[in-house]
């Protein structure tokens, strides 16, 4: 599935570590849908109107620079030197106040309720889908961030674990195996167009995964059935296999899972953001009432 040759994920990956990982250079690419179908119009939420949301095979313009990669960028830089470098309690004493300081500030500048979250564009570059994702997303400090983009047949990615994602001594935490392998898998079917969420995720850990080396990954749908979407993946360390996955997803009916996110919503900005997207995807009636 990987392209001969290097590509533009693994361009950013092999110069070093997340650190020197560009968003820029790796959103800003081409981003084409290798389906050569139009996909339908996919909310973060797993949900599709089956709506074309762009003729397939037309470059994907990239989002404009989001100031928060450089934020998150940061904060990998604190987190993995907090937890893997060689400091005294009183230079951890030090930047926990100073970091206090910026916490304060940003949630007293904060407005009301929480930042909408965008709709993925299965036309798009895949790296787009989820800005926010604690796996390819650039704009959240907990992601390596995974550098993935499409190829003939599904997606290639790139990542570099640093100390933070550790489990047994110098590999990475199966747990966090099991993350990349869940939304790389995801990002697969969304390309593929047909989303949906998961149903069920096996994993065989075939070798230890290290940590801070280049990581080559692949991930694919390979069956639509009804509401049943299959997909697979792999992670390498150069030519060793290291971890595979099968997953199975499941399409959503739009209503059913409204009214299920109506009953554990956290909060009513948050369920009626998901109803602002199910109606602006057609799945669901303008006047369809909360709960």
């Amino acid at each position: 599935m990987t392209p001969e040759g290097g590509s533009e994920a693994e361009d950013s990956v092999a110069r070093g570590g997340p650190d020197e990982v560009s968003p820029v250079s790796a959103v800003a690419g081409s981003g084409t849908s290798d389906s050569g179908a139009s996909g339908p119009g996919i909310s973060d939420f797993g949900i599709s109107s089956g709506v074309p949301a762009r003729a397939g095979g037309v470059e994907a313009e990239p989002r404009p620079y989001d100031p928060r990669f450089d934020l998150a960028t940061v904060m990998r830089r604190i987190t993995s030197a907090m937890v893997g470098a060689n400091l005294t309690e009183t230079d951890i004493h030090d930047a926990a106040v100073k970091l206090a300081g910026v916490a304060d500030d940003l949630e007293h500048r904060a407005g009301p309720g929480r930042r909408r979250r965008s709709q993925p564009d299965p036309a798009g570059h895949p790296q787009e889908f989820f800005p926010t994702s604690p796996v390819i997303g650039f704009a959240n400090p907990v992601s390596p961030p995974v550098v993935v983009e499409s190829v003939e047949g599904g997606l290639a990615g790139l990542a570099w674990f640093d100390y933070q994602y550790e489990g047994p001594p110098a590999c990475v935490h199966g747990g966090v195996i099991a993350m990349v392998f869940d939304e790389i898998l995801g990002a697969a079917i969304i390309a593929a167009g047909c989303p949906g969420m998961t149903g069920t995720l096996t994993i065989r850990y075939r070798k230890p995964t290290p940590l801070r080396t280049p990581l080559r990954l692949e991930a694919r749908c390979t069956d639509h059935q009804g509401r049943k979407v299959h997909a697979r993946g792999a992670i390498y360390h150069e030519d060793l296999l290291t971890a595979e996955a099968e997953g199975v997803f499941i399409q959503l009916v739009p209503e059913r899972f409204i009214d299920m996110v109506s009953q554990i919503a956290p909060a009513a900005d948050v369920l009626e953001q998901v109803l602002d997207d199910a109606r602006g995807l057609g799945l669901v009636p303008m006047s369809h009432p909360q709960g």
